[in-house]
């Protein structure tokens, strides 16, 4: 399944990404995979999801596919066509939060995605929420981005109750 959806990414990142400008989204997309190195690492001994797949071995190998296709090719398109006007914007945004949230309950409904420690569907498309509003901050503006990522990351670790002792 999650080569399929890199596949369609992939895709998606030739035909709408703005390659043109690459090195412009390129810490955008750092920023992306380092917030999801960042949870692998932290929460390694204490998952809030575990990706499955038929064919790829681990959740290991489908997080780093997805970071080096999907991330990319996401932020590329996200950013790269991002609108002028709320009303706009606000659509794009909506679009992009609908693709990420129905790719994750079409996987989550055939077991590909299973939710831990209290994680589920809900706090899902919060935290996707919480991505596609930071994207065009982190890109504009990114230290803004990274005060803000931190404020987001100490909240769920409190929410969730992770301690110290739960990290490796």
């Amino acid at each position: 399944m999650y080569i399929f959806i890199n596949l369609l990414f992939l895709i998606a990142g030739c035909k709408w990404g703005d390659w043109r400008n690459w090195h412009q989204y390129y810490p955008t997309i750092l920023f992306l995979i380092i917030g999801d190195l960042l949870y692998d690492f932290l929460l390694y001994n204490k998952s809030m999801w575990l990706f499955h797949d038929l064919i790829l071995p681990n959740h290991t190998t489908i997080t780093l596919l997805s970071m080096a296709v999907t991330y990319s090719a996401t932020v590329l398109i996200y950013l790269g066509r991002f609108p002028e006007g709320w009303r706009k914007r606000s659509l794009w945004f909506l679009l992009w939060l609908g693709i990420f949230s129905l790719a994750e309950f079409i996987n989550h409904e055939f077991g590909f995605i299973t939710y831990h420690n209290g994680w589920n569907f809900s706090w899902s498309i919060l935290f996707t929420v919480i991505i596609f509003l930071l994207l065009p901050i982190h890109y504009k503006k990114p230290l803004a981005a990274w005060v803000l990522s931190l404020i987001i990351i100490l909240s769920l670790l409190s929410i969730f109750n992770v301690n110290l002792d739960d990290m490796k």
